[in-house]
């Protein structure tokens, strides 16, 4: 006998045994069939010198499975599926007291008794259906995810206690259960046709959903939108109301944008003089105070990026605001901030001329003008620099972008919007419905009369709901047709099933019925084609690809207006003067990719004007960190940092592996191998082209590159350009190499705070 089989094990109800290593050993081996270059000798030594006398049968699981686990590598990628497994076989030992999961009849109504899922699964759906819908169920796709994709659904998704981490379900319940009650109001044999196909789509990894969707679709918190976008007046009953919005919202899993441009500077009167204003400080103190008020159930921290335009008199208070230099005092560290500049702004640098900061409040019609009209922007602001009478500053145009950029080196996380880019390439018209902000990769038009004013019965929050594409699970982008269908349905419906806690937000959703569908494994997509990031290959594969996937959408939502009829406000968007986004991109795209159009748009156009969209919106490009990961996917539109990316969770270390790593390791471009951003930008900026909200675009900087082991700010500042001449509308993260490792383990955004960066 070893030492460890005299060793005894702890089991949950506090009885002893010895512990069984013939049983341990039939575990690791069925997790390890048909994988390649995996020991399960190695697992056993591994894991057995980590036993204990008493030790407690729960940590003998988690010893085995961290074993596995850390035994993941280039050269042995099959290690994250041998964990995987081991990981599923344990979470269903918790879940459900045996490896094989029950009927799902009698699993939604034991969690319905126990209050975990939707009531109405139970009063929707009878015997028969669950019956057939069981038989949908592939339990054994568990068997596809990686580790990495495992230990998010534990810690993110699964319905369970998150006080006690007592987990309820296991994910193809997850799967099943969210096309049930998407399409709940679905009748008959159409309904469960549509269930089984959204299931397959979603359990394959073609369709992948964020996190609002998989966490809470199918409890009873009925609240799934990725993003919420609240634009805030200058008066206190708008910030009131703004703070209240932002605390019932993150509360509920949304990301917020708030729109804070309008805020009066410091020093403005207040009731003719009677008083004078404190300024932008203390009412972004207010709103960051409401964002970390409530952790959203444990699913992700709250979080919010604040607009504000480049010309606003207290900018250069507003740009420093996240520096970890300076006192709390003057300091919003706990925000991430956009900052909105247009055609004008750019001019003024490029002439090296200056630019003029105002108070929004003293020079009317200036801000609006700022989004919806930018000739007319520009008649008003050279008037009111030339009026003695209204307080301003200026400076050279230089200096203010300089700092800017300083900033978002520094921080990496001031934000970039070209506001004249997100309204004159835009489904909304700016004369009825500008486009006043963002979240990165979401724009939504409020009309001018949406500000969020606490009596306002008519204001608008602005919602999107979010889902993306896996382009590396897809064989031909004839499948998008299909796929786009689904998603769209799905979607759409989610918006009559989810829960509205603010009147504003069911107007927007009433209105407009904005969706943002994205993408996944690009980098991969790129590789599995023979191409990478700096290929001129690319720039047509992303053409043609990004074509297929706004056109197939379109054709959805026009679909479902048949059937349901078009969004409220379908007159306000551009769509219904029969503009798309093929005639108002920047044409200065021309010149990087002259691939033509291959769908038939023009019989798309008239289908849109007779039978109108069912939403205003329908294209989005996220970050898609977390459900990037769940199907083992590349992060979205972005190159992997290695061929194992090394992450941090509460869980600890994940590695995550590309796929096909065997067959295309050395087709993969990784992210500082690149040379520099132009190649990625090009390609964003096709993307653009089709894409009717914006991108979650980054850039990204490595110092060893340059003179002095620094990024000159010429070079930060000639990339801002080159996004604004390819009619990119946002800038999302600035990513700087520190150097300190190789692969996929640097730590980012800490460019100017460690010296990598000079004016």
């Amino acid at each position: 006998m070893s030492q460890y089989e005299s060793m005894q094990a702890t089991k949950r109800d506090g009885r002893k045994e010895p512990i069984n290593l013939d049983k341990i050993h039939r575990v690791i081996d069925w997790a390890a069939q048909g994988l390649n270059n995996v020991s399960v000798s190695q697992v056993e030594l591994r894991s057995h010198i980590q036993f204990y006398d008493g030790i407690r049968t729960d940590d003998i699981h988690e010893t085995i499975i961290k074993s596995a686990a850390d035994l993941i590598s280039e050269e042995t990628p099959d290690y994250q599926y041998l964990s995987a497994r081991l990981s599923i076989f344990h979470l269903r030992k918790i879940a459900y007291g045996q490896f094989e999961p029950p009927h799902l009849f009698d699993h939604v109504t034991n969690l319905t008794a126990l209050g975990k899922y939707d009531q109405h699964l139970l009063r929707d759906y009878n015997r028969e259906e669950f019956d057939v819908l069981n038989g949908y169920i592939d339990h054994w796709r568990d068997m596809n995810f990686s580790y990495a994709a495992v230990k998010q659904l534990e810690g993110k998704y699964l319905v369970q206690n998150r006080v006690t981490k007592k987990i309820y379900e296991s994910p193809q319940f997850l799967y099943i259960l969210v096309a049930m009650c998407l399409f709940a109001n679905y009748k008959g044999q159409v309904r469960l046709d549509l269930i089984r196909r959204f299931y397959d789509a979603v359990s394959t990894f073609k369709i992948s959903l964020p996190t609002p969707i998989m966490s809470g679709v199918r409890t009873p918190t009925r609240q799934f939108s990725s993003c919420v976008l609240i634009e805030c007046g200058d008066s206190l009953d708008s910030i009131n109301a703004t703070t209240s919005a932002i605390v019932k919202y993150v509360s509920q899993r949304a990301g917020i944008g708030v729109n804070a441009g309008r805020i009066r500077a410091l020093g403005s009167e207040i009731r003719g003089g009677e008083a004078q204003h404190t300024g932008c400080l203390p009412f972004y103190k207010l709103f960051q105070s409401a964002v970390k008020s409530c952790s959203q159930g444990g699913v992700r921290g709250g979080a919010a990026t604040l607009f504000y335009p480049l010309w606003h008199l207290e900018v250069e208070s507003l740009l420093v605001l996240k520096n970890n230099r300076g006192v709390e005092e003057n300091r919003v560290r706990h925000l991430d901030y956009g900052v909105q500049i247009n055609r004008l702004m750019y001019q003024r640098l490029i002439k090296s001329q200056n630019i003029t900061l105002f108070s929004p409040h003293d020079v009317p019609g200036l801000y609006d003008a700022f989004f919806a009209d930018q000739d007319e922007f520009e008649r008003l602001y050279t008037q009111y620099e030339a009026d003695d009478s209204i307080r301003k500053r200026t400076l050279p145009a230089v200096e203010l972008f300089s700092l800017m950029m300083q900033e978002r080196a520094g921080t990496g996380r001031i934000y970039i919007q070209n506001v004249d880019h997100c309204n004159t390439h835009s489904p909304f018209d700016p004369a009825v419905a500008p486009v006043r902000q963002s979240n990165l990769c979401m724009e939504i038009a409020l009309p001018t009369n949406a500000l969020n004013d606490i009596n306002d019965t008519e204001g608008e929050i602005a919602l999107c709901t979010l889902s993306a594409f896996n382009l590396g699970a897809l064989e031909s982008l004839d499948e998008l047709e299909g796929l786009a269908d689904l998603v769209v349905r799905a979607l759409d419906a989610l918006l009559e099933y989810q829960d509205y806690p603010v009147k504003a937000a069911l107007n927007a959703t009433d209105k407009r019925r904005s969706l943002g569908v994205g993408v996944i494994n690009y980098a991969y997509y790129l590789a599995k084609n023979g191409t990478n990031y700096t290929s001129d290959e690319a720039l047509g594969l992303t053409h043609r690809t990004f074509e297929a996937i706004q056109f197939y959408l379109l054709k959805a939502s026009v679909q479902l207006s048949r059937e349901f009829g078009p969004c409220g406000a379908f007159q306000e968007t551009t769509y219904a003067k029969g503009i798309l986004p093929i005639d108002t991109y920047k044409k200065d795209l021309d010149a990087v990719c002259s691939e033509p159009l291959l769908l038939d748009w023009e019989s798309l156009r008239t289908e849109i004007q007779k039978d109108g969209l069912r939403n205003s919106t329908l294209t989005a490009l996220m970050p898609s960190e977390t459900s990037s990961q769940i199907a083992n996917a590349t992060n979205g539109i972005e190159p992997p940092r290695g061929l194992v990316s090394v992450k941090q969770s509460k869980d600890g270390i994940l590695r995550q592996v590309v796929p096909e790593i065997d067959r295309l390791r050395d087709q993969y471009q990784l992210l500082w191998k690149m040379p520099n951003n132009e190649g990625y930008l090009k390609l964003v900026g096709i993307m653009q082209k089709f894409v009717d909200q914006s991108i979650s675009a980054n850039t990204n900087y490595d110092p060893t590159r340059f003179e002095g082991g620094r990024v000159p700010m010429k070079q930060l500042l000639k990339d801002l350009l080159q996004v604004y001449k390819l009619g990119i509308k946002t800038l999302y993260y600035h990513n700087t190499r520190d150097g300190a490792t190789e692969g996929g383990t640097e730590a980012e955004d800490d460019g100017c705070a460690s010296g990598a960066c000079k004016i």
